[in-house]
């Protein structure tokens, strides 16, 4: 689940699906980097890029809180709904579409973020 709060108020609750096993979500405490619109997304193994629309396996929003040597990891929607509840992402946290673009309408850069097994 992913946990919105104002302060110490809890907001939602957003069920949520994680990263597989060899490609698991960061644990720690981030801040949000970046938020982009219909993001375009770059395949991680082969490279291939996937412009904004049905096909693009980050739905309709981003929020980027990770990143390390060019690898980067966020919030994103997702249209197959049946997904939440399971680790099956490359390391991101997948909500949504209708959700993430909810959440992307509240959150701001420089936002906390704590990740929690």
């Amino acid at each position: 689940k992913l946990y919105l709060y104002r302060g110490r108020q809890l907001e939602k609750s957003y069920p949520i699906a994680v990263g597989q096993a060899g490609w698991s979500t960061p644990l720690g405490v981030f801040q949000v980097m970046e938020k982009r619109k219909n993001p375009v997304w770059k395949h991680p193994i082969t490279g291939k890029i996937i412009p904004p629309g049905p096909e693009n396996p980050l739905g309709m929003a981003w929020i980027g809180f990770w990143k390390n040597q060019g690898y980067q990891v966020g919030f994103h929607g997702t249209p197959r709904s049946e997904e939440m509840g399971q680790a099956i992402s490359h390391g991101c946290v997948r909500l949504r579409n209708a959700d993430i673009v909810e959440l992307y309408n509240q959150v701001q850069q420089g936002w906390v973020v704590t990740v929690r097994p």
